[in-house]
């Protein structure tokens, strides 16, 4: 079986690479750990992998604003090589800090005609930094990472993870082409306010992904739950499950290429 190479990006300020790449290894796939900088010196590196993945953290401290300087980055100097490695078929994933990158690169949410931003990442409705556990409604259909229709638990900590859209009704028109991929609910699946929705986003949306399914961001912490033991609850539970919830999602994408 032919090995799913996967480059996890490296940058000043982002601390899950580690935990990601991890993740994935676990998952069956080949990470490697690259640093933007070689990028930028090399962009033709892109072009090996399989998966490009920006892990979360607070990539440049999130001066200017959350994820801004890394996605500006990626959008001036690495714009041709990103899209074409997403439309010759490479998948590409975006955890919180990474979604906010992705986000402000165009690769997840196409700009309107007048070239502005459709979505965004805004401070959480309450201002403060948010750290808990939280349940995912996921939508298959259409995203590569996601491939049944359940209920995930994952752990959040970010500042700014509130989604928020230009027009609303392009949450209706996502949500039809099943581009939302992960709803903040609760234990059984009912949408709610704080804290089930924990940064009050338009639409409970916790993940997205583009036209294509093959580019997915969301704002919890798959890379934080791979084993069991990592739940909070994990020694009340009746029944133990076999590995956590969040390692679902990178088995998912290393399997797409099998």
């Amino acid at each position: 079986m032919a090995e799913v190479r996967v480059l996890v990006l490296r940058s000043p300020g982002a601390n899950c690479d580690e935990e990601t790449a991890y993740a994935f290894e676990q998952a069956g796939g080949r990470p490697e750990r690259i640093h933007i900088h070689r990028l930028l010196e090399s962009p033709d590196v892109i072009g090996k992998y399989q998966i490009f993945v920006v892990p979360g953290g607070f990539s440049y401290g999130d001066d200017v604003a959350a994820g801004r300087i890394l996605a500006i980055l990626l959008k001036t100097r690495l714009r041709d090589e990103l899209f074409a490695f997403r439309d010759s078929g490479g998948l590409m994933l975006g955890v919180c800090n990474g979604f906010q990158v992705l986000l402000q690169t165009g690769l997840l949410v196409e700009p309107d005609d007048e070239g502005r931003a459709t979505a965004t990442l805004a401070l959480n409705e309450h201002g403060r930094f948010e750290a808990r556990w939280v349940h995912l409604a996921m939508t298959p259909g259409l995203c590569a990472f996601v491939q049944a229709e359940e209920i995930l638990t994952m752990p959040i900590a970010h500042a700014e993870g509130r989604f928020i859209v230009r027009r609303p009704e392009s949450l209706d028109a996502w949500s039809k082409e099943r581009r939302i991929v992960a709803r903040y609910v609760d234990a059984n699946g009912n949408p709610g306010g704080f804290p089930i929705n924990p940064n009050g986003a338009m639409g409970d949306v916790a993940g997205i992904c583009d036209s294509t399914g093959r580019v997915f961001a969301l704002m919890p912490h798959p890379e934080r739950h791979i084993f069991p033991e990592q739940h909070p609850r994990w020694t009340r539970r009746s029944t133990q499950p076999a590995e956590g919830d969040g390692l679902r999602l990178f088995r998912n994408a290393v399997e797409y290429f099998h």
